[in-house]
């Protein structure tokens, strides 16, 4: 009951950091797509770089996020920037999901389907993106489903460095020992993944095959 009042009385500073982590999730998701879709359709089409790909999108997964603020922190223009140095961060850690879903949803259309189209006379290109996207498109939003609910857990650490968020709070209430400040941040945070988790997975069902 106390912290419901303290979201009240502070609810002018509550929505603004709700809409900085807002703005961190969904422009490290947006870079996150524009990257990963296209990277999962090349190692469809280019088998060789299917192990380097998905190794090294594994492998960022596994760094910890502060360990890779920390790495990133030097890099030149996004280093300057706490909110570059998260977004770019976030964008890296869902990158995994995207590029693998994109991957998996094109490898499992059926290969009947496809040799139908070929034999109908459709190119590469026109298979692709009227057959294999389309009855990919739910295993595609999927990815997105997964990478935007982690970048929602994962943009509370950039208050860390200063990134803004609802990890203000939590970090704030870390050090005052304050469970009240601690949940003002956990609490719109799950919310915001939970809105996430279900709006997307609406989206999934809806553009998946029947």
């Amino acid at each position: 009951m106390q912290t419901w009042q303290f979201i009240v009385q502070n609810y002018t500073q509550v929505l603004e950091l709700t809409f900085e982590h807002l703005w961190l999730v969904l422009v490290s998701t947006a870079l996150a797509v524009v990257v990963g879709i296209p990277l999962g359709i090349l190692i469809t089409r280019r088998p060789l770089l299917n192990k380097p790909v998905l190794g090294l999108a594994n492998v960022i997964q596994t760094i910890p996020s502060l360990a890779l603020f920390g790495i990133l922190l030097p890099a030149p223009w996004i280093g300057a920037r706490a909110d570059r140095l998260a977004i770019l961060a976030l964008t890296l850690y869902a990158l995994l999901p995207m590029i693998r879903n994109t991957y998996v949803g094109i490898k499992s259309v059926d290969r009947a389907i496809i040799e139908a189209g070929r034999g109908m006379g459709m190119t590469d290109h026109q298979l692709l993106w009227q057959v294999e996207l389309p009855l990919s498109l739910g295993v595609i939003v999927a990815g997105v489903r997964v990478a935007t609910v982690i970048s929602v857990g994962l943009a509370t650490i950039a208050a860390a460095i200063g990134a803004g968020g609802l990890g203000e709070y939590i970090f704030r209430g870390l050090a005052m020992v304050n469970n009240q400040v601690i949940l003002a941040g956990a609490i719109p945070a799950a919310l915001l993944a939970l809105a996430a988790d279900f709006g997307l997975g609406w989206l999934e069902k809806s553009l998946s095959p029947r």
